[in-house]
Parts: C-alpha cells; sequence; structure tokens
C-alpha cells in the first residue's frame, strides 16, 4: 500500500472519529440542557412535547373491550385513579401520565420529591390516572403493557415506587421496551418485595389491560391537552398556574394557598400485604 494511501486512509478513519466525538458533544449538551430545564423548573419544553404527542391522536384499541378489572384501590370517577396519600388531605393533585411520554418523565424527575413531601405530611392526595397516547403515536405497546404492570403493583400496595422506577428508567421515545415483560420485571426487583409470582402472574396475563385501556378512554374524552396533565383541586397547573410557571417553589406555594386554615391529612391507607401465588412465574408476553 503507497503512503499516500495510507495517510488518506488515516486521515478518512480521523475525521471519521472526529465527526463521531461532535455527535457525541451535542448529544451530551442536549441531555444536559433537558436535565437543566427540569431541574430548575422551567418545564415548558416538556409541555410542548406533551401537547403535540396528545394531539396526533392515540390509535391503540383503548375500547375497554373486554373484561375490566380495576386494581385494589381504584378510586375516582369510574374507579379510574390509582390513589396516594391521606384520603382526608384537604387538597387533591390529579396526574394524568404515560408511562412512555418523555414530558411526563420530564415533570416526575424535577418534582417528584416534592410531591412525596406533601404526600407524606397530608398536604395532598395524588389521583394518578394512566394514558396510552404513545402507543399510538409511536407504535407498540409499552405504553399498556408498563400501566397494566404498574396497576399490578398497585395490588401488592407498591405503586408509588414501581411508579417512580419505571420513570427514573423511561426508554429513549422510539424504543418500546415496556412492552416487554421482562424488562418490567427487572425493574420489579428494584422495588422491595414487589417481583413475586402474583405480580408476574399479573403482568404476563394483562390482567388490568381493559381497565387500562378504560382510563385511556376516559383520557381522550376529556379535555386535555396532553400528558402530563396536572390539576390541583380541578386546576391545571402544569404547565402554568395563571400567569406563573410551574416549579418546586410554586407547587409548594400553590398549595399551601390552597390549603391555608385547613388541617392536614392524617388518614393513610394501610398498605396490603404482597399477595403470593403458587407455582411458578408466567412466562412473559415479550
Amino acid at each position: 500500500m503507497s503512503e499516500k494511501n495510507s495517510a488518506g486512509k488515516r486521515s478518512a478513519r480521523e475525521r471519521l472519529q472526529i465527526e463521531r466525538e461532535q455527535q457525541k458533544a451535542r448529544e451530551r449538551r442536549r441531555r444536559t440542557l433537558l436535565v437543566s430545564a427540569a431541574v430548575v423548573g422551567v418545564l415548558g419544553l416538556a409541555a410542548v412535547v406533551g401537547v403535540i404527542a396528545a394531539n396526533t391522536g392515540d390509535k391503540s384499541d383503548g375500547s375497554g373491550d373486554g373484561p375490566v378489572a380495576a386494581p385494589s384501590g381504584a378510586a375516582g370517577k369510574d374507579g379510574l385513579a390509582i390513589p396516594a396519600g391521606a384520603t382526608d388531605a384537604p387538597s387533591t393533585l390529579t396526574i394524568w401520565e404515560d408511562f412512555r411520554c418523555p414530558a411526563c418523565a420530564q415533570f416526575e424527575n424535577a418534582v417528584r420529591d416534592t410531591v412525596h413531601e406533601l404526600t407524606e405530611s397530608g398536604q395532598v392526595k395524588v389521583e394518578y390516572h394512566l394514558a396510552t397516547i404513545i402507543d399510538g403515536n409511536m407504535g407498540g405497546s409499552g405504553s399498556l403493557n408498563a400501566a397494566n404492570a404498574a396497576a399490578c403493583a398497585q395490588d401488592a400496595g407498591k405503586f408509588v415506587p414501581y411508579h417512580d422506577v419505571l420513570y427514573q428508567n423511561q426508554p429513549p421515545e422510539p424504543d418500546d421496551a415496556f412492552a416487554k415483560d421482562e424488562r418490567l420485571f427487572e425493574l420489579a426487583a428494584k422495588v422491595p418485595g414487589l417481583d413475586t409470582p402474583a405480580f408476574r402472574s399479573c403482568v404476563a396475563e394483562g390482567k388490568h389491560d381493559g381497565w387500562v385501556n378504560k382510563s385511556a378512554q376516559a383520557f381522550r374524552d376529556g379535555d386535555f391537552r396532553g400528558t402530563p396533565t396536572v390539576l390541583l383541586n380541578g386546576e391545571s397547573i402544569f404547565p402554568t398556574k395563571g400567569k406563573e410557571q410551574i416549579s418546586v417553589e410554586n407547587l409548594k406555594k400553590w398549595v399551601d394557598e390552597a390549603n391555608k386554615g385547613k388541617k392536614r391529612g392524617t388518614a393513610f391507607p394501610t398498605a396490603p400485604a404482597s399477595p403470593s401465588a403458587p407455582g411458578s412465574p408466567s412466562p412473559g408476553r415479550g
């Protein structure tokens, strides 16, 4: 091989390496910007993503056909909400989410600790509603499968920690990783006591799929712009409440204002014992 050809190949490899490094740098900057937006509480980008997702429509079944088996403790209209916190808390935070929705993960990762603080101190109770819009927009079944698994976790009294783990480990939007039961089982192992034969059977059988579809239909029938949709005592607070944008500080302030002169809740439900099932875990669907 001539020195000229060898030098040319080295130059091409070097250019390729430089391009790869530049792409990695761009990706790092993109992630930094997204994380920074969440940390400072400026979630306008997430709101835009949610609006686009909702307006493109959900093509999944969502008809509610088939058996509707609500998870344990489901509450609210038509039993479509999964509650968390003291039942007598003076304020209610209603959250509509999709486990594949990047905007939902941004919201959760920004305010999760604050929501837990408000819930555990009896200042608010949370009603979680599950949607499946990304399945319709991107194809696949990860939204439905993850929502069913979260409902199965509710049966075991472990919805909130599993909900948090799902958002902390959310795959990229085009990656339908949550459609695979094995991935949901791997994440369930991060929640102490959740990865049981009963949980695996519930996930593999799609026990709560009909309930999830009914919830998804309720989302489509509602006057919602996208996910996440967040309401405080029925008033939308995401991405703004009046002229103020949502942030950790504002969320606390809005709850304080709503609760002025009211007692904090003390009626915290007792978590059910984790159910067990005889036999081996059922095989996954994915």
